[in-house]
């Protein structure tokens, strides 16, 4: 099978810690940045990303170099530092208290 093809779209929602509303609106636009950043440097594509007050949708273009347990924990467990958000470069600051400690759910469609 040398030309075969994978193509896998993922939506994944992860909530805040008890539902709380910690994603200030001042802060969403870079804790975005700082995602996007993490998923591309892992080689995957994000297709579109939303931050709620209390939880986060991820649109993926996951590629199978990667398990998806994967892909998430490495999200939600780095710390962003407000410079650090621009780049998705871990430093250490209160945005692992946003993303920490969620359930994820995952939906998956056929195609």
């Amino acid at each position: 099978m040398a030309h075969t093809f994978t193509q896998v779209y993922i939506q994944a929602v992860f909530a805040v810690a008890v539902r709380q509303s910690l994603i200030r609106p001042d802060f969403k636009e870079e804790l975005q940045k700082y995602i996007t950043g993490i998923v591309r440097k892992k080689g995957q594509k994000l297709i579109e990303i939303n931050c709620m007050p209390d939880h986060t949708h991820m649109l993926i273009g996951l590629k199978p170099s990667i398990a998806l347990s994967d892909l998430m924990r490495d999200v939600k467990s780095t710390r962003p530092s407000s410079s650090d958000a621009r780049d998705g470069s871990e430093g250490g600051s209160t945005g692992r208290r946003v993303l920490a400690h969620s359930p994820t759910r995952i939906r998956t469609w056929p195609r």
